[in-house]
C-alpha cells in the first residue's frame, strides 16, 4: 500500500465533470484506490464516495492505492490532477 498527497488545481475542484475523469481513470487500474481528506476515506472509483467530500480547488488530498499497479495508480491520478483536468 502506498500513498501520495496531491493539491487540487482546476477552478471547480473534484466536482460533476473533474470527477467524472477522476473516477473513470481510477477505474482503468486493478488496485483498490482511496481518497482521503482530512478523517474520511472514500473509494476513488465512487462517484457519490468522491463528490461527498466536498474537494475545491486548493485543498490537499491523500490519494491511497493498494495492489499490483499502484504505483501507476497513483502516478496517473497525480498526473491528472497535476494538470488541471484540463481546465
Amino acid at each position: 500500500m502506498i500513498s501520495r498527497d496531491v493539491t487540487i488545481k482546476n477552478s471547480v475542484g473534484l466536482h460533476a465533470r473533474p470527477a467524472t475523469f477522476f473516477i473513470q481513470k481510477a477505474n482503468s487500474f486493478r488496485s483498490s484506490i482511496w481518497v482521503e481528506r482530512e478523517d474520511r476515506r472514500v473509494n476513488a472509483k465512487s462517484l457519490l464516495g468522491v463528490l461527498s467530500l466536498g474537494i475545491v480547488k486548493g485543498m490537499t488530498i491523500t490519494l491511497i492505492a493498494d495492489g499490483t499497479d499502484e504505483n501507476e495508480a497513483l502516478d496517473g491520478l497525480a498526473e491528472l490532477i497535476d494538470t488541471g483536468f484540463n481546465d
